[in-house]
């Protein structure tokens, strides 16, 4: 039975067309949305809608539903729409009445944000632990072949000497600046929205403090219309932090499937990273750095699609909303994917320090010869105009 059900049934072509896949969606919900339904169930046996005995049926039965999803043996149907319904569902037809008591003082519109927001903040902590390792990864790397030293290019043409160090350097510099956005993003979204309801309030006092203590949240979200029009701004801060991932993600697997050709030979991939040709026995294809370049449009896609759904809307909800699940779930797995493959791949790479050593040709060196006139006392751009006859006869 769904949440909303009236005295008729919907046209069927409607159901499947309104439903889509969020049902398939929610399963990553159930244990945040269990959680907050908890905390709920706690929150109204302290103003006396349920006394303690209900609150802890409730407890332990939507406890139950958590170990149930962890096994894989709590599935939402087509026909129940959502991860809510299957839970309160689930809960009515074990406890009764007292399961029908569960939804008093919400709506499937704060009850949909606390679990979405739970989830959030769950995969930003993953994606921030990724990053750090990842961070150790390039320590580690730039301690093995730091001292290195390989061309620097501009124009996609030998510039001046640069090493290992500096470029493992650039990344890790990089990477932590994408922890700062990633703070940016959870410190954002760690509001409570449970108590706004359908975005205009209740009618009866509730306590939103205690839920969001519980909840661990660092503060209630105010502004009950606020709630919903964050929907869409909340998400595109996540997605830009993510998306900020994936660019470092993308400049490295450019670098690294052109510096590994055998033309530069400057990394070499262990050939276990490396997949083959069905044709070309020869091949040893650097398919997961070319995916991993790839990926970083995935997410900025993502994150597009987002800003131009949420646009356009009327304040408060609208059911444009549901569309937001499915780039943000698949933008948290592509970027924890790649984290772990760039973690995976750094413990690996190995760097030729020979073919490194024989691009290292004169030309580079063309910049210090300038400062070395500087020093004697020619003018830079003489200096300059001596040098640059020299490599451009």
């Amino acid at each position: 039975m769904k949440l909303w059900q009236k005295q008729y049934k919907l046209n069927k072509a409607v159901e499947k067309f309104t439903v889509g896949n969020d049902y398939i969606l929610d399963q990553r919900l159930v244990k945040y949305d269990c959680q907050a339904s908890i905390a709920h169930a706690k929150m109204l046996a302290k103003i006396g809608i349920l006394n303690s005995a209900e609150a802890k049926k409730l407890e332990k039965t939507l406890k139950e539903i958590i170990v149930a999803d962890s096994k894989g043996k709590f599935k939402i149907l087509p026909q129940q729409e959502d991860c809510h319904t299957a839970i309160e569902n689930y809960l009515t037809k074990k406890l009764g009445d007292l399961g029908k008591k569960i939804h008093t003082a919400r709506s499937r519109n704060d009850q949909v944000l606390a679990a979405l927001r739970l989830y959030y903040k769950d995969n930003l902590e993953n994606c921030e632990g990724l990053v750090k390792d990842f961070l150790l990864k390039l320590k580690s790397f730039s301690k093995v072949y730091g001292k290195i030293k390989l061309p620097g290019y501009t124009h996609t043409r030998k510039a001046m000497p640069s090493s290992i160090a500096m470029w493992a350097g650039s990344f890790a510099d990089s990477m932590s600046d994408n922890l700062k956005s990633l703070a940016y993003a959870g410190d954002l979204i760690d509001q409570s929205p449970l108590g706004t309801a359908a975005g205009y309030g209740l009618p009866i006092n509730i306590d939103r403090n205690f839920t969001a203590k519980l909840l661990g949240f660092k503060k209630v979200q105010q502004n009950p219309i606020y709630t919903q029009n964050s929907r869409g701004k909340f998400e595109s801060a996540i997605l830009h932090a993510l998306a900020q991932i994936m660019f470092d993600a993308n400049k490295i697997a450019t670098d690294l499937v052109l510096f590994s050709m055998p033309e530069f030979g400057y990394f070499e991939l262990p050939k276990e990273f490396c997949t083959g040709s069905s044709i070309m026995p020869q091949k040893k294809n650097p398919d997961v750095f070319e995916l991993l370049r790839a990926k970083y449009f995935v997410v900025t896609s993502n994150e597009s699609r987002v800003r131009s759904i949420a646009g356009n809307l009327l304040s408060g909800y609208n059911r444009d909303l549901q569309l937001l699940k499915d780039p943000v779930f698949q933008s948290f797995e592509v970027t924890l994917e790649s984290l772990q493959v760039l973690n995976e791949v750094f413990g690996s790479l190995k760097v030729n320090a020979e073919n490194c050593k024989t691009a290292l040709t004169q030309e580079l060196y063309a910049t210090a010869e300038v400062y070395k006139l500087v020093s004697r006392g020619v003018p830079f751009r003489e200096a300059y105009g001596k040098v640059a006859q020299k490599y451009t006869r």
